[in-house]
């Protein structure tokens, strides 16, 4: 049976606006977290954050670069686990994703939200995977830019590889550094052969320059 999502409450939004600094202190205490770029994030307007993703606690970093409340795209498959899960990601606003039924009705809710000027996390690999560069990137995250014409803001990551990721099941600490790439803007792919294409090998690119060095010493 699908999940449904639920539509953020203002206690969701106020809870983020509240918290982030706490939040990112904390996370620079236990996980020695870097971000870098901070400058290309948006202040205001709709926006696609598009990352890699390694970890089940990607999204909390994801959200630490804007403070503002952020709807991931989420695999149907991680609910039903765990009611805190469950319970907190859909109060925030998550919207449940199929890897095998048709994906029309979450991305219209991803549509509508980045409509009203919100943000919308997506992880263009999929789901989780065990190294950059190991899977087939998908094309939603470009598909939502070019459809709002919201700019798409690349995010990349390293070191979540370190805790709750295939590698390493359970929590640890590790280090994590957070770029923030120059945001990609739809209105100049529209002339492409293959506008989507186009714009996911630009986020792809966005991200090598940062994570090849990292995972070549790795």
């Amino acid at each position: 049976m699908a999940t449904p999502s639920r539509t953020p409450t203002p206690l969701a939004h106020a809870l983020i606006r509240a918290f982030h600094r706490p939040i990112e202190r904390a996370a620079n205490a236990v996980f020695d977290l870097e971000i870098s770029g901070k400058h290309h994030m948006p202040d205001n307007g709709p926006v696609v954050l598009a990352a890699n993703h390694l970890s089940l606690i990607d999204p909390p970093f994801v959200g630490l670069t804007i403070r503002r409340n952020v709807r991931y795209l989420a695999l149907e498959e991680l609910f039903g686990r765990s009611r805190l899960f469950d319970g907190l990601t859909l109060f925030f606003g998550a919207i449940p994703i199929s890897r095998d039924r048709p994906t029309h009705g979450p991305m219209r809710t991803a549509l509508e939200e980045l409509d009203s000027g919100g943000a919308v996390g997506v992880f263009p690999e999929g789901g989780r995977v065990t190294a950059w560069g190991a899977t087939e990137l998908k094309r939603g995250a470009a598909w939502l830019a070019l459809r709002s014409g919201a700019p798409m803001v690349p995010i990349a990551m390293t070191g979540t590889e370190g805790t709750l990721s295939f590698a390493q099941k359970r929590i640890r600490r590790t280090s994590v550094h957070v770029w923030i790439c120059d945001p990609l803007l739809p209105d100049t792919y529209l002339d492409r052969v293959d506008p989507l294409g186009a714009m996911t090998e630009d986020w792809r690119r966005a991200l090598d320059d940062h994570l090849s060095p990292w995972w070549q010493l790795s």
